[in-house]
């Protein structure tokens, strides 16, 4: 089973981690409960010990599978991250609230869900402008003290942001989107992280689905993707291109496209761990397949200049391709 050392956590985590964005039926539509528990406990089979939840998650819904999944597997084998951020209204609306006693509340409620006694990896799911600093670390400090939570750490925040947290707490998790096709925190955040020995798990490697080399560029989409720009017109027809364009090298190396972009995003020195949105069992058995693969320099960077948008990569000259 490959682990990695989880920055200044003390933790030991798998490469792949198992993503529960999916159980959000806002974002992703319904799906089935069964599958998910299902691939949840065939993570493990694979080697993957990390799970990644949310409270926002369906307002607690995949807290609450991800728990029913818990239940008949080794807990004491497993590293569970979820976030908070949000105050959750009975009318379904919701605003930013990491006051302290709200912030304890949504510890208490998601331990409930989960059916744990300790969040071993417990983030503040986007930066609060209203709640002082040392107010939210002082909280998990007391939450830390309490057995509650373990590692703390933030998703959603920029560098600065980051800078400014760690002046008032052991922040030692960062989770921030990422994938080869917007790799733009190679610019700031991931230097930072990786000077400081923080953990890096990032979301949305797969590119909310696009990267995975399913698509052709003529499909259309019924969840949130479909008000996204890049799953419209040229643009979706250009980048799935350039995702089938790799489909030779991934023949070459016995992988899949999907787990070769997943091994090319894996092997950014900052990185520990890409968070796989999954859905069924086969998607965890593909995306585990992915782990202990390298690819040679020389392919790395043609799996970057098929995909990256934006981005620009300097040559040795410094001119710009």
């Amino acid at each position: 089973m490959e682990r990695v050392r989880f920055g200044d956590t003390g933790l030991s985590v798998s490469p792949v981690a198992f993503g529960t964005w999916q159980l959000s039926p806002r974002f992703w539509g319904e799906q089935s409960k069964a599958d998910a528990i299902a691939a949840m406990k065939l993570a493990v089979d694979k080697g993957i010990n990390l799970f990644d939840t949310a409270d926002a998650y369906g307002d607690g819904y995949a807290e609450t599978v991800l728990g029913e999944a818990l239940r008949d597997l080794p807990r004491d084998e497993l590293v569970i991250t979820t976030k908070f951020f949000n105050h959750f209204n009975a009318d379904a609306s919701r605003y930013p609230d990491l006051s302290p006693a709200y912030l304890t509340e949504r510890c208490e409620a998601s331990l409930k869900r989960l059916g744990i006694d300790t969040i071993d990896v417990c983030l503040l799911h986007m930066f609060d402008p209203l709640t002082p600093l040392d107010a939210v670390a002082d909280t998990l400090d007391t939450l830390r003290a309490q057995g509650k939570i373990r590692a703390i750490g933030v998703s959603n925040h920029t560098v600065e942001q980051l800078r400014a947290q760690r002046r008032f707490g052991p922040y030692a998790v960062v989770q921030p989107p990422y994938s080869l096709v917007d790799p733009a925190i190679e610019n700031d955040l991931l230097p930072y992280c990786q000077a400081e020995n923080i953990a890096v798990m990032v979301y949305s490697p797969m590119h909310k689905g696009l990267l995975t080399g399913k698509y052709t560029g003529s499909e259309t989409f019924s969840d949130f993707r479909a008000n996204h720009p890049d799953f419209q017109g040229e643009r979706f027809k250009e980048l799935c291109a350039g995702v089938q364009s790799l489909r030779p090298m991934a023949e070459r190396y016995g992988l899949s496209v999907y787990q070769l972009v997943l091994a090319a995003t894996l092997m950014h020195p900052a990185i520990h761990v890409a968070i796989c949105g999954i859905k069924t069992p086969e998607h965890i058995a593909e995306a585990a397949g992915a782990m202990g693969t390298a690819l040679e320099r020389e392919d790395y960077f043609a799996v970057r200049k098929a995909l990256c948008k934006p981005a620009k990569i300097a040559d040795a000259s410094g001119s710009r391709k």
